[in-house]
């Protein structure tokens, strides 16, 4: 088995884990980044709306406006922590030091634009493909600095701790410590070690263990699986965000309809062309993302309908696709023109509020092991997030935890054993029964655990899921590795932790939302 040293090991290339890698490098370390596919392939990509630049007088407001998008729930300190550094974190990576094309308005100064659940305009946007403007940026960043090596389309396998995979007998009294990863090299086929000192979680979200959802092929929980399975501490992972407006037109792919459209007076309207969401909220279609995807899956229990409608008749043609470009393509390409039509829409899943327990600079319950951006939970969105919130977030959680890492690799000694050598059977896997497998599982999410769920729908849905568990385990220890039958072992795992936290809160908090039996 090869084996493979470096100072951090960062899994993920989303927004997170790439500008982890370049604040770490600048301090002069050496760097290991996995990254599933291409640069770009990452959530962050995905995201339109835009990011947060508060620099108001009274960044208390945004403040508030976390809170109360959260229902109240978020963690005090992890919101004034992205308050009081987000500012300074854009100003630096994206705006001097990468110059990210951001929208500018007549006067030259940053274009400002507001989305559900903002009392006030502070979202920097690029038209509405801010995610993959800053994204480009910062891999390009990335890839022209000599101390960060990327590994595209390397797949971690396991955590490597000093409990579990070290030969030397006495490391497993030591403190539970992480020291790099198993990794699957897909070139070879071959599974190597990759021993790193510090080992940074970044492996985004979950959506793909439900049947519809906005996010990356491979967003399984990655980080969330491996680190339950050496021990960590994992909390909130009954919060899963379904965005409310995702495009839902017959025999057409569904891809996300960003809230920016409702923040510049986009309305929400039912099959009999009535606004719906003035009846539910005072704030109507501006109210937060839970509010709103609630409200469209009860319109469409009630109506039989497969969709409800988005119109954009408040703006004009021309501001339409001068200002969302991106999403007026993709809807004209399936034969809806957005200037013209409402925009089908439905809710899909989003964005963990939940994960890998993580403190203000990215520690978790495992020495040596990281969780930052999606991946890992400060408590900062409690049971919803605000929108915009989620990049921002990954640049100051990327940084803080560098940082702290920085002045950890410059003093402290770190244990490094030889990992134990990884045993991998011949047969090839069936993927046949890989696909049908994460089939049954995203629909049984996405019937039993998703928008609204019941005690009786999770029993259900836990009942089935650990029963095919059982299946995929055996599976998977009989066949030779490959990243899909990695993704359903980390899939059918996040599935069960999700029904599990949700199946032991019986109190609706923001989106996690529990319907009384009859």
């Amino acid at each position: 088995m090869k084996v493979f040293h470096t100072d951090c090991l960062v899994i993920g290339s989303g927004l997170a884990g790439s500008a982890y890698a370049l604040q770490v490098a600048k301090l002069g370390f050496a760097v290991e980044l996995l990254a599933l596919a291409e640069p770009l392939a990452a959530n962050s990509d995905w995201a339109q709306g835009g990011i947060i630049y508060d620099t108001t007088p009274d960044p208390a407001l945004l403040a508030r406006d976390i809170i109360a998008a959260s229902d109240g729930t978020a963690h005090p300190a992890a919101v004034e922590h992205l308050v009081r550094e987000g500012p300074r974190a854009v100003q630096e990576l994206l705006l001097d030091e990468l110059n990210v094309g951001f929208d500018r308005d007549a006067g030259g100064g940053l274009d400002l634009t507001r989305e559900g659940g903002h009392s006030a305009r502070r979202i920097i946007h690029a038209k509405d493909a801010t995610g993959h403007a800053i994204l480009a940026a910062v891999a390009g960043r990335v890839d022209a600095t000599p101390k960060i090596t990327r590994r595209a389309g390397w797949v971690a396998i396991d955590l490597l701790t000093l409990s579990h995979n070290s030969a030397i007998i006495a490391d497993h009294y030591e403190p539970l410590t992480c020291f790099g990863a198993y990794v699957l090299d897909p070139q070879t086929g071959e599974t190597v070690a990759i021993v790193a000192k510090k080992t940074v979680l970044a492996t985004g979200g979950l959506g793909q263990i439900f049947l519809h959802t906005t996010n990356q092929p491979g967003s399984v929980g990655h980080g969330m699986a491996m680190a339950y399975r050496v021990g960590a501490r994992l909390i909130d992972l009954e919060y899963v965000q379904f965005h409310p407006t995702v495009f839902a037109k017959k025999n057409a792919p569904r891809f996300l309809v960003t809230e920016a459209l409702r923040g510049e007076g986009g309305v929400l309207l039912n099959a009999r062309g009535e606004r719906f969401m003035d009846a539910v909220d005072p704030r109507g279609s501006l109210a937060s993302r839970d509010v709103v995807a609630r409200a469209i899956k009860q319109e469409l229990a009630a109506s039989g309908e497969a969709n409800v409608l988005l119109d954009l008749s408040a703006m004009t043609p021309a501001f339409i696709r001068d200002r969302f470009p991106t999403i007026y393509e993709r809807c004209l390409q399936h034969g809806v023109d957005i200037t013209r039509e409402p925009i089908p829409v439905v809710p899909a899943a989003h964005f963990a509020c939940g994960g890998v327990h993580a403190d203000l600079r990215g520690r978790t319950s495992v020495r040596h092991l990281n969780a930052i951006g999606e991946a890992g939970c400060t408590g900062l969105h409690g049971a919803n997030r605000l929108a915009s919130t989620s990049l921002l977030e990954c640049l100051v959680s990327a940084k803080f935890t560098a940082l702290a890492d920085g002045t950890d690799l410059g003093r402290e000694a770190f244990r490094l054993p030889a990992p134990r050598e990884w045993e991998s059977p011949t047969r090839e896997a069936d993927p046949v029964l890989i696909r049908q497998d994460m089939l049954q599982i995203q629909h049984t999410m996405w019937n039993y655990a998703g928008v609204v769920r019941s005690p009786k729908r999770l029993t259900r849905a836990r009942r089935i899921l650990l029963e095919l568990r059982e299946e995929i385990q055996s599976f998977y220890r009989g066949c030779r590795l490959t990243r899909e039958l990695i993704e359903l072992r980390n899939a059918i795992q996040t599935a069960l932790l999700v029904v599990h936290a949700a199946s032991l809160n019986p109190r609706s908090k923001g989106c996690h939302f529990v319907i009384e039996e009859k």
